[in-house]
């Protein structure tokens, strides 16, 4: 359990943990190439039918790792790699051949965000929320609000939730068509394993074709915006607005933190 993501077995379902629970799961540079790698290990996985994405502790996962997202600010092969990487990841799971249930246990933000709006099935823990405030600290929102978004709700509250960052409830989330449905949040792992399980004993070649097909409907709409807002999030990464963002936000972060105050990247205002 001392990796960055867990991959645990029951039965037929494969439950993938972001797992630095004392970060909020934050994206650090490890936990984002895992994102990467682990839907190819599950695919190649036989006895695998269906998957549950959740996070360890209280968060489902708060974005992007201050000290992963300062790195960007002077490293231009890592931005490279970090666009590359979130290309690969928005990708993989449009086309993952599995379906895949996203238990929201808590914060969803940023990247984090994408995450569980890349599955097929959205579950929430009525306390948990969605935001993504990449606009907010001065980046493009390209590592899947604007591919995704469109798809699931309303171009004007798709505006309006990018533009701002504000912050979705998730009972609001389920009225924008942005989840499924909110669950309390003692049940939320039991609900999203009985629906995987569910899924799993589906006839297995019908369930994977027709995502396939939706998969295949998924990418001509999104296609070019994916490109043109991942290319923008590789330029604004060095904006001058967001290198004085994210060292405030650092900053504060890093005093809260010695007052001895839980603090995390995303649910301070940072996004990756």
């Amino acid at each position: 359990m001392n990796s960055v993501l867990t991959v645990t077995a029951d039965g037929g379902v494969r439950i993938v943990t972001l797992n630095r629970p004392e970060r909020l799961n934050s994206v650090s540079e490890e936990l984002h190439r895992r994102l990467s790698e682990v839907w190819h290990e599950i695919a190649d996985d036989p006895q695998a039918r269906a998957v549950v994405l959740t996070g360890a502790g209280r968060a489902f996962s708060a974005g992007g790792d201050f000290d992963h997202l300062l790195r960007h600010h002077t490293d231009p092969e890592l931005r490279e790699w970090s666009i590359n990487t979130d290309r690969s990841i928005q990708t993989q799971l449009m086309h993952f051949p599995l379906p895949v249930v996203a238990a929201v246990n808590g914060p969803a933000v940023g990247l984090g965000c994408s995450l569980a709006l890349g599955c097929d099935l959205v579950l929430m823990a009525e306390d948990a929320y969605l935001a993504d405030p990449h606009i907010s600290v001065g980046l493009v929102a390209g590592d899947g609000g604007v591919t995704l978004w469109p798809m699931l709700t309303s171009m004007l509250r798709v505006k309006e939730y990018l533009f701002t960052g504000d912050r979705i409830p998730a009972a609001t989330a389920v009225e924008l068509g942005l989840a499924n449905r909110t669950v309390p949040a003692a049940d939320l792992q039991h609900e999203a394993l009985a629906l995987a399980r569910r899924l799993a004993a589906q006839p297995a070649e019908a369930l994977r074709a027709t995502k396939q097909a939706l998969a295949v409907v998924m990418e001509q709409v999104s296609r070019g915006g994916m490109e043109a807002a991942l290319m923008a999030e590789q330029l604004t990464m060095t904006s001058p607005d967001h290198i004085r963002i994210v060292n405030e936000l650092a900053a504060a972060a890093a005093r809260r933190a010695g007052a001895g105050v839980p603090t995390t990247s995303k649910e301070s205002g940072s996004a990756g």
